[in-house]
C-alpha cells in the first residue's frame, strides 16, 4: 500500500482507517499486535499518530476487512429481551459481558447471543464485528442495551445517539456524600487505550481538539446510604467512561471502580457499580431491574 501525494501528512492511523475501510479501535489493534510495517519495519501502537509521507510503502499482514469478519452464533448463550420492535432489540445485558467482539472468532459476547437468534443483524451498521451496535456499555456495567436488526432502524437510531435525543438513566452507587444535584459540562480525553482511561480536562479544550469531547449529564442523589450514595445519571451526550470519570473528577468515584479510585478499604463489590436501568426514545421504552450484586451493594451499605 503505497501513500500518494495528496495523502502525505495524515496521521498513521486516519490514514489506514480509510484505506483499509476500518474504525480507529481496529487500526489500534491491528497496530498492537504487529500487523503493519514501513519499507521492512514493523510499526506499533506507538506510531499511530506519526504522519504518511508521500512514497511511503505500507506493508498489511493478518488483517480482514471489516465487512468480511462474521460474529459467531452463541445459541446456548442466555438473552434475556427486554423490550423489542421493528428492526430493534432492548436486552439486559449482565456485568462482564462484552458488547461486540474484537476479533474474528471471539466468543462470550451480546453480540454473538443476539446474532443466534437474530441472523439477518450480519451486515447492519458498521457490518462485521459491530453488526447491529448502536451504542456499547462498559464490559463491566449492567443493564439496558439496544441493538437494531435492520439497516434503516440503525441509521435511524444512530442519528438518534448523536443528535442526543435518546433518554438514558443510569444507577450508580458512589463513595462519600453526594448531597444535591449537579448539571456536569467536562472535557474528557482518552489518557490511554489499553487498558483504557480518561481524563478530565478543561472544556475550553474540548473546543476545535478532535481529540477531546464535551461530555454533559445530570446526576442526582437518590438515597444517603453508609458512606456512600445512590445516585442517578442522566447523560446527553455519549463518550468512553464518561460517568465514571467525571463523578471519580468530583470526589464521589463509582464503589468498585479500581480504575477510577473507587475500590478503597471497606469495599467489597467487585466490579463498579453501575446500571443502565431505562432507556428510551419515540416507540422504544425499556427497563432493566438492579442486578443481584448492585442490590446486595446497597443492602450491605443500608445496613
Amino acid at each position: 500500500m503505497r501513500v500518494g501525494g495528496t495523502e502525505a501528512g495524515q496521521r498513521l492511523d486516519l490514514f489506514l482507517t480509510a484505506k483499509l475501510g476500518a474504525s480507529r479501535s481496529q487500526i489500534r489493534h491491528l497496530l498492537a499486535r504487529g500487523g503493519v510495517a514501513l519499507s521492512g519495519r514493523s510499526l506499533g501502537l506507538g506510531d499511530k499518530g506519526v504522519p504518511v509521507r508521500a512514497g511511503d510503502q505500507l506493508e498489511i499482514s493478518g488483517f480482514l476487512p471489516p465487512a468480511a469478519q462474521q460474529v459467531v452464533p452463541e445459541p446456548q448463550a442466555p438473552l434475556v429481551v427486554l423490550a423489542r420492535g421493528d428492526g430493534w432489540l432492548a436486552v439486559d445485558k449482565p456485568a462482564g459481558i462484552p458488547v461486540h467482539p474484537l476479533r474474528e472468532g471471539e466468543s462470550g459476547t451480546m453480540l454473538g447471543a443476539v446474532a443466534a437468534r437474530h441472523p439477518s443483524l450480519h451486515g447492519v451498521g458498521e457490518g462485521g464485528l459491530r453488526s447491529g451496535v448502536v451504542h456499547r456499555l462498559d464490559v463491566d456495567t449492567s443493564g439496558v442495551l439496544l441493538v437494531a436488526t435492520s439497516q434503516p432502524t440503525w441509521q435511524r437510531l444512530r442519528s438518534a445517539f448523536r443528535e442526543h435525543r435518546v433518554e438514558k438513566v443510569y444507577r450508580a452507587i458512589v463513595i462519600g456524600a453526594f448531597e444535591r444535584a449537579q448539571s456536569l459540562a467536562l472535557g474528557l480525553r482518552v489518557a490511554r487505550h489499553r487498558p483504557a482511561r480518561v481524563r478530565v480536562v478543561p472544556v475550553s479544550e474540548a473546543r476545535g481538539d478532535p481529540e477531546v469531547w464535551l461530555a454533559t449529564l445530570e446526576v442526582r442523589p437518590l438515597e444517603a446510604l453508609r458512606g456512600a450514595t445512590l445516585v442517578e445519571v442522566r447523560p446527553r451526550t455519549g463518550f468512553l467512561h464518561q460517568i465514571r470519570a467525571s463523578l471519580a473528577h468530583l470526589g464521589h468515584p463509582l464503589v468498585g471502580d479500581r480504575r477510577y479510585g473507587g475500590a478503597g478499604p471497606g469495599q467489597t463489590a467487585a466490579r463498579h457499580m453501575l446500571h443502565a436501568s431505562r432507556l428510551a426514545f419515540e416507540e422504544i421504552e425499556a427497563e432493566s431491574p438492579d442486578p443481584a450484586d448492585l442490590a446486595e451493594q446497597l443492602a450491605r451499605l443500608r445496613g
